[in-house]
């Protein structure tokens, strides 16, 4: 008899049948290395994953989602920075506002360059009109000087000290030693020059021909000097007689002298700033008789027009963000960029700042400032129909783009509107001394802070940034009315839906983000739960390797008994 065997597939029965050759066939196990067991687990375990893949899809559109919101929100911030300046229009020192920054022009009757003898600076909330100015004398400031020195560093043997100063300021005391040069005698007295605001100079006349300067830092004020003890080293100098006098006055010092508005005015200094509140005067040199130096204080409205070309910048960013985030594709579905395609908090936001755009304050619109839609819908400026309503009619200008804040009595001065400016009753409370103790509305003291004279709106009510100076000393109601133009509107739609703490997009983001985390959470578990999975197949695959492995050598062994049998036979 003769027997044989074979190895088939994946089968792993046997069986034995007779034929006419009595042959017997043997089918035995595949062995386990031909199955890619790899492959079979990542299939069940993809199968486990397949939820969290779904899952990260939509994280990943939240995602995109919130980095749009994100885009709107810093559009609409700049928007609202960039009207901040036109928001408000409360004329005061601290003002900061386009319509309280302040511009001068000089000019002048007479044979004379007006810049050559002024220059002005105009401080913010000053107050506007014209003035006439005459300058008959500059300050200026003592200089001395002395005597031939033959060498400017050579050791002149003298030794002694000295007390330097301007009167009415402080002195001090400067000790010269025998070793000390001319140059050396300059250098030490400048090393006091902080104090006694008195500086010297070496000056070579001619080939060896050297004298000391002395010069005063101050305008108006002479420079005092007294020798001490030792050597007289400015008499020694030249620059002092035997009396201490100064022998050789090259500049006095004198006050500048000038007339404005006709009134006599004397200061000492040239750059005098005690005159007219918030203006300084640099005066640079006499007018001539007869000629007058005249100055026009005014609202600078370049800043005004600045402002609006960054407001038509800033509108159109966000209005081009919002087109994008409306794109369709040619056969009306959402283009795949358009992420927040048919959002309606987009969509209202963009609404309000249309509507605001189209109304009207006073009487007058955004067209009167140049302001308007061209083919494309983009805001556009005409910058000459804005100068031209700015010279003629600022007082307009300002109520339409600003806030503004009025009360019923003089005695109540507006200090500043602040972002949301509010209408209202103001109770206030003086007690028996004329202080004043609370400021109310309603009976609710709780909403403004009242600090000497000034009452402050607190932080977080409807009244914050709003700011007041009361000077009665009676206890009254006075109402206060506020108004809002086109761009403290704006200003406010932005600057509340940019805010990242309580803003619409903010709720939006907070929200998209609430939900990613506990999406992630989600995939977390399920990844964690498919590699559970994974370890779990493996282990139980690993236990059917080793059974089939079992089995082929058992196999083997049974082959070998059945070939050892046949030899046999």
């Amino acid at each position: 008899m003769t027997v044989s065997s074979a190895t088939t597939g994946t089968s792993s029965s046997s069986s034995t049948s007779p034929s006419s050759s009595d042959t017997v066939t043997t089918t035995g196990t595949t062995n386990s290395t031909s199955i890619d067991w790899t492959t079979l687990i990542q299939a069940e375990v993809n199968a486990k994953l397949a939820q969290a893949t779904s899952i990260t899809t939509k994280i990943t559109a939240n995602e995109a989602k919130v980095t749009a919101y994100q885009t709107l929100q810093t559009d609409l911030s700049t928007l609202s920075t960039g009207l901040e300046s036109l928001s408000t229009s409360i004329i005061n020192s601290v003002a900061t506002n386009a319509f309280a920054t302040r511009s001068a022009t000089i000019s002048s009757t007479g044979d004379l360059s007006a810049s050559s003898a002024l220059s002005m600076s105009v401080n913010s909330g000053s107050a506007t009109g014209d003035h006439t100015l005459q300058i008959s004398q500059l300050a200026t400031a003592q200089k001395v000087m002395g005597s031939a020195q033959s060498s400017s560093t050579t050791a002149l043997g003298y030794s002694g000290t000295f007390s330097l100063g301007l009167a009415g300021g402080t002195s001090s005391a400067i000790t010269i030693t025998s070793g000390m040069s001319l140059q050396d005698i300059a250098d030490t007295i400048n090393a006091q020059s902080s104090t006694t605001n008195v500086q010297a100079s070496v000056i070579e006349v001619s080939s060896g021909s050297y004298q000391m300067v002395l010069t005063g830092t101050q305008d108006a004020a002479d420079i005092t000097y007294s020798s001490t003890s030792g050597d007289d080293i400015l008499n020694k100098l030249g620059v002092t007689d035997s009396t201490g006098a100064f022998t050789d006055v090259l500049q006095k010092a004198q006050s500048a002298e000038f007339t404005l508005d006709g009134i006599s005015l004397t200061r000492n200094t040239n750059d005098v700033s005690d005159v007219l509140t918030g203006v300084t005067f640099d005066l640079l040199q006499s007018t001539p008789s007869g000629t007058t130096l005249n100055i026009s204080i005014g609202t600078d409205t370049s800043q005004i027009t600045s402002a609006l070309q960054t407001f038509v910048t800033n509108y159109n960013a966000f209005r081009d963000e919002v087109i994008a985030q409306s794109a369709q594709n040619s056969d009306g579905t959402a283009s795949s960029s358009a992420v927040l395609f048919g959002d309606s908090t987009m969509r209202e936001i963009m609404t309000q700042l249309q509507q605001v755009l189209s109304g009207s304050v006073g009487g007058m619109t955004m067209a009167d400032l140049g302001l308007s839609f061209n083919e494309n819908n983009e805001l556009q400026l005409d910058t000459g129909t804005l100068s031209t309503v700015l010279t003629t009619n600022l007082s307009g200008v300002t109520q339409l783009l600003a806030a503004q804040t009025t009360t019923s009595s003089s005695q109540l001065s507006v200090v500043n509107t602040g972002t949301s400016p509010q209408s209202f009753a103001l109770d206030l409370t003086v007690d028996s001394s004329g202080n004043l103790t609370s400021a109310s509305v309603n009976g609710d003291s709780s909403q403004f802070s009242v600090m000497g004279d000034s009452i402050v709106g607190n932080p977080g009510t409807v009244y914050a940034g709003m700011a007041f100076t009361y000077t009665g000393s009676t206890s009254q109601t006075i109402n206060v009315t506020s108004t809002s133009g086109l761009a403290s509107q704006i200003f406010q739609i932005a600057n509340e839906a940019s805010s990242t703490s309580s803003g619409s997009l903010q709720d939006l983001i907070t929200n998209l983000q609430s939900q990613d985390s506990d999406m992630q959470d989600q995939v977390t578990t399920i990844q964690t739960d498919a590699q559970t999975y994974q370890t779990q197949l493996q282990n139980e695959y690993a236990n059917d390797q080793a059974a089939i492995e079992s089995a082929n050598n058992t196999l083997d062994y049974l082959k070998a008994l059945l070939n050892a049998g046949s030899s046999n036979g």
